[in-house]
């Protein structure tokens, strides 16, 4: 359960900014249900966040659920609680989102990785706003909670696919704010990088660097997959490593400057673009950095693909020749977190075969080196 103290205006000068406020205002002033869609990265959270802070409920608390990492066995026992009985270690009820939020607002992060069933579970509390805890036959309470939902789906295609419910959609669609990814709201992108340059230099209690404007240039210009988020995250390694008061371009990540003016070297090839797979991969091999940050938090929060890791755990398995031990090595990874790595990869299918690894044909700059050596 969070306790909001601080209320923080949104950052952006953007047409597409100024939309936005004009929508959270119009949210803010009541007590409508409101459907956040957008991006990854976006900042959905940040507008649920404020919608609370600006709204009459900002006295009560707000809570916030990821639907999509939480089991759906699970998920129905996180919202609405559970009664005694209901698990074998359950000795008394436990009490569920939806009721620890009364009087405030449930914000339900990427609603629409619900399964149909528990669509249809939320469907029903939301016509009637009974909490039937799992494991008792009658309703435990009634709750007065505003309901804030995102996505980052397609939710027209997700109902035309037949994997998400209309009367849902309809019923949390009653205010709806659409954010644009910040590939086209370049406007915003120099001001969130001035905000999160003096934030984290206080968090950080280090001098606040200087971005010639080369590297600034090189910031806006980037496409951001991964939207604010990754943004922040680029600033704040930027500011956490800054050897000098200014951040030259060639310290900022490959994948920003490019290829050929880094000078780096795809793993798919010297004239290839390097994939997401090839950044990633050498974020840890070169950068040192851990798997559990370049990839799987990433990957947890959508941004990375089921595609993408295969790639980059074949990038390794090429590297280690099919051995799984050095692979965890390669990945930064503690060897005490072995067995949870390789039932992280199982359970997402991307655990491959070792074999086809293990006759790796050698470089052919390294067979030029030897040759030219003879």
């Amino acid at each position: 359960m969070t306790q909001l103290k601080t209320e923080r205006d949104l950052i952006g000068s953007s047409a597409a900014m100024q939309e936005i406020r004009e929508e959270l205002e119009c949210a803010a002033r009541s007590d409508a249900r409101v459907l956040i869609t957008g991006e990854s990265g976006v900042g959905k959270e940040a507008i649920a966040r404020l919608i609370h802070q600006r709204g009459r409920r900002r006295p009560g608390p707000f809570a916030a659920i990821n639907c999509a990492g939480v089991p759906d066995g699970l998920l129905e026992s996180e919202l609405f609680g559970r009664a005694r009985g209901s698990f074998t270690e359950e000795h008394r009820d436990a009490r569920g989102w939806l009721e620890q939020a009364n009087a405030g607002t449930l914000f339900l992060v990427e609603v629409g990785e619900m399964s149909l069933r528990m669509q249809a579970v939320l469907l029903r509390f939301l016509e009637n706003g009974e909490i039937h805890p799992v494991g008792s036959n009658r309703a435990h309470s009634t709750v007065d909670v505003r309901i804030i939902a995102a996505t980052s789906r397609k939710l027209h295609d997700e109902m035309r696919a037949g994997r998400f419910l209309e009367d849902l959609y309809y019923r949390l669609n009653v205010v709806h704010i659409v954010i644009p990814p910040l590939r086209e709201r370049k406007d915003d992108v120099r001001l969130l990088i001035d905000e999160f340059l003096r934030s984290f230099s206080l968090a950080h209690q280090s001098p606040q660097p200087r971005l010639p404007d080369e590297t600034l240039r090189a910031l806006v210009d980037y496409s951001w997959p991964g939207n604010v988020r990754e943004l922040k995250n680029v600033v704040e390694r930027l500011v956490a490593r800054a050897r000098s008061g200014t951040v030259p371009l060639s310290d900022l990540p490959d994948e920003i400057i490019g290829p050929t003016r880094s000078g780096s070297v795809s793993t798919a090839g010297r004239n290839a673009t390097p994939t997401r797979a090839d950044k990633l991969f050498a974020h840890m091999h070169r950068d040192g950095e851990s798997f559990w940050t370049v990839v799987y938090e990433p990957f947890m929060a959508r941004d990375v693909t089921h595609q993408d890791l295969r790639a980059i755990v074949t990038l390794g398995l090429k590297q280690s020749r099919g051995n799984y031990k050095l692979l965890v090595q390669l990945f930064n990874v503690d060897p005490k977190d072995y067995k949870r790595f390789l039932a992280f990869l199982r359970k997402y299918e991307c655990h491959l075969p070792f074999q086809r690894f293990r006759s790796v044909p050698v470089r052919t700059e390294s067979l030029t080196a030897r040759e030219s050596g003879r």
